[in-house]
């Protein structure tokens, strides 16, 4: 009769850091997170809550908006984002700005 083994259980840092393309997938969203972190003083309050972090890879970074209003305050700030994004060291050579609806 085989003996009973309990299960092995991994958490999640440890199953990304196990799948190497899982591992990519979590260093391009921390690295989306930090550009975000970089450029959310330039908006303003009232637009701060309506940007997520998106896509980030291969030097183009996505910023995902609720609406084309918030879209065209953001295209305004690309100069200014892309400056302090290379002051910080990020290497992005472009910003795209989606409009991401609701349940979509």
């Amino acid at each position: 009769m085989p003996a009973h083994r309990s299960p092995s259980f991994l958490s999640l840092q440890e199953a990304v850091g196990a799948a190497p393309t899982l591992a990519l997938l979590r260093e391009r969203a921390e690295a989306s997170q930090r550009c975000l972190a970089l450029v959310r003083p330039l908006m303003p309050a009232g637009l701060r809550q309506q940007v997520a972090p998106g896509p980030w890879g291969d030097g183009e970074w996505c910023l995902l908006v609720g609406n084309a209003a918030a879209a065209a305050k953001l295209r305004q700030l690309l100069p200014a984002m892309r400056e302090v994004l290379l002051e910080n060291g990020a290497q992005v050579s472009a910003i795209r700005i989606k409009v991401q609806v609701p349940g979509r």
